[in-house]
């Protein structure tokens, strides 16, 4: 063993293992896992700070922006915003609207010409990843300030926050938002600790988080008795889930899975769900060092 090598448990050997055999047999371009035990300090980071295109997962750094407004006053949860389809492309200030037929959420864009509230347009953003309602929550509070709030709070590693969703002219010019599974786990382990602002805030945002609709994944082949708090993100070449896994009788552990593909491969929830599920199990046989 070198120097630069680190000893690794069998078991967490074999773990590691089993990731590569499953990302091998899926046919994924790349898979990378970040994960964080709350209950026994345990971390795993397999490939986790590779950059991927965030796709929906960018949304849990915008949800902390936007309770980071909260706290510090700029907006209250009830506060109204106008909701419409119009905004400009970080080309040029070019105009463009989010296209409801690919929205997966209906009642932002039924609201258009009405009011939202802040805490609704939240809501939305997560639990059916409306893309209006984030466009609406950014052009509130401007990616600058939500980049600013990361670099406050420690999370920047990781998060590249450059523009709103659906900004085509931004994306042909490789102009998009970056995570790493590293980098949004930083930011679930803060919100599963109550570190957040404030353990109140911290429990609205895993609240949201919890109600997620989109199932397929880390959730999907954990027991009944689980409950997951979650956002997921998938575009035509990735596929990603990010959350913190509650589990009767111990702390929760945070689990950021985050996969690539060509885009006409399939399989990819079932891929999350059995990394998730190769997870549990892992942690649940016994301590991770045994």
């Amino acid at each position: 063993m070198t120097k630069t090598e680190i000893p690794v448990a069998p078991r967490e050997r074999a773990l590691r293992n089993q990731i590569a055999t499953i990302e091998k047999d899926s046919g994924a371009k790349a898979i990378a896992v970040a994960l964080h035990d709350l209950e026994t300090g345990f971390e795993l980071h397999y490939h986790a700070d590779r950059w991927f295109h965030a796709a929906s997962t960018i949304k849990v750094p915008i949800l902390l922006g936007a309770f980071a407004a909260i706290d510090r006053g700029d907006l209250l949860p009830h506060s109204r915003v106008h909701v419409r389809n119009r905004f400009l492309s970080v080309v040029e200030d070019i105009p463009f609207r989010v296209d409801s037929s690919r929205d997966a959420n209906s009642a932002v864009h039924n609201a258009i010409g009405k009011m939202m509230r802040v805490d609704e347009l939240a809501y939305h953003m997560i639990t059916t990843s409306s893309n209006l309602a984030t466009n609406l929550l950014l052009g509130v509070i401007g990616t600058a300030a939500i980049n600013q709030t990361l670099r406050e709070l420690d999370v920047e590693d990781g998060i590249e926050l450059k523009r709103g969703v659906e900004d085509e002219l931004a994306f042909e010019k490789g102009i998009n938002n970056m995570v790493t599974a590293d980098g949004l786990l930083r930011i679930l382990v803060m919100l599963a600790e109550g570190k957040a602002f404030s353990p109140a805030l911290s429990r609205r945002m895993m609240d949201i988080l919890h109600a997620q609709e989109f199932n397929q994944g880390i959730p999907a082949r954990l027991p009944k008795g689980a409950r997951v708090a979650h956002k997921t993100g998938e575009i035509s070449t990735v596929a990603h889930d990010a959350g913190a896994v509650y589990l009767p009788k111990r702390k929760p552990y945070a689990l950021v899975i985050l996969t690539e593909w060509d885009p006409a491969a399939s399989g990819r929830s079932r891929t999350i769900a059995t990394i998730s599920h190769a997870i549990y199990e892992f942690l649940t046989l016994g301590p991770p060092d045994e």
